[in-house]
């Protein structure tokens, strides 16, 4: 009996996260314009979408900020969380943690504010950035997801079992080819998490681009929320069926490629 209510309770939670994007899946296919009222099948508003120069401009500028700030911050943040946790003191290490780690309890309207602020300073101190555009808001994406992907690879490096690394290094390996023999394989898993995690949070934001952003540069989720105060736009529920898509295509990649990394290193090959 209480097998079965606790897997009622799991439907309904399951039923309360996802029954809404169900939802906007079945109404992109609504030939209506009206939400409220289903009228036929129809792919009217993906072919509307993908006429529509404006929206298609601003995926592709979400989409290559997206791909930067996330790539640059799986460096920046693997090189990061490698000093945390390999490095157990020196000077300043409490205001280097808490300074990575803001930008997880920061509300994103005072990022968004502070930002703005230094860009607007660098470029009448240095002269760059040259105005509000894309490098803008890349660096803000980098400075907002930086801290999620350290603390995911952090959390990977305090697991593993650094006896590999100094079997190694008294073999006569160098610390260099043991990272990337040894070290980097076996925190991989996390490192392309921490990518998805970093391109979701980017793709996804639209505060502190609407601070970084100038009238050259306009995001994906600025479109839209700009367009939801005319009300919901069949073509908004196709333009979130493809990106749903496009991410849980994405999900299930990672999932079956780190099943399979697992599966190889039980069966020892």
């Amino acid at each position: 009996m209480r097998f079965r209510w606790s897997n009622f309770i799991l439907f309904l939670g399951y039923l309360f996260l996802y029954f809404p994007l169900v939802c906007i899946v079945i109404y992109s296919f609504n030939e209506s314009r009206f939400v409220a009222s289903w009228t036929r099948f129809s792919l009217k508003w993906y072919k509307t979408l993908l006429s529509n120069p404006i929206i298609l401009r601003a995926a592709v500028t979400s989409l290559k900020v997206a791909c930067l700030s996330a790539t640059v911050s799986v460096v920046l943040g693997t090189m990061v969380a490698i000093i945390i946790t390999r490095f157990k003191r020196f000077r300043g290490k409490t205001i280097f943690v808490g300074a990575i780690t803001a930008p997880l309890v920061m509300p994103e309207v005072v990022m968004g504010l502070s930002l703005l602020m230094l860009f607007v300073g660098m470029e009448k101190i240095f002269g760059w950035p040259v105005g509000s555009g894309t490098t803008t808001i890349t660096i803000a994406h980098i400075t907002l997801t930086l801290s999620y992907v350290t603390m995911i690879v952090q959390a990977r490096l305090h697991d593993l079992d650094m006896t590999l690394e100094e079997a190694a290094l008294d073999l006569g390996a160098s610390p260099l080819k043991v990272f990337f023999v040894i070290t980097l394989p076996m925190i991989s898993p996390a490192i392309v998490l921490g990518w998805l995690l970093a391109f979701a949070l980017s793709i996804d934001d639209v505060v502190i681009a609407s601070f970084v952003a100038g009238p050259g540069a306009t995001t994906l989720p600025m479109i839209v929320f700009s367009s939801l105060r005319f009300g919901i736009s069949p073509e908004i529920n196709a333009l979130a069926t493809i990106l749903m898509t496009v991410l849980s295509i994405g999900v299930i990649i990672f999932a079956v490629w780190v099943h399979r990394k697992e599966s190889k290193v039980r069966s020892g090959k």
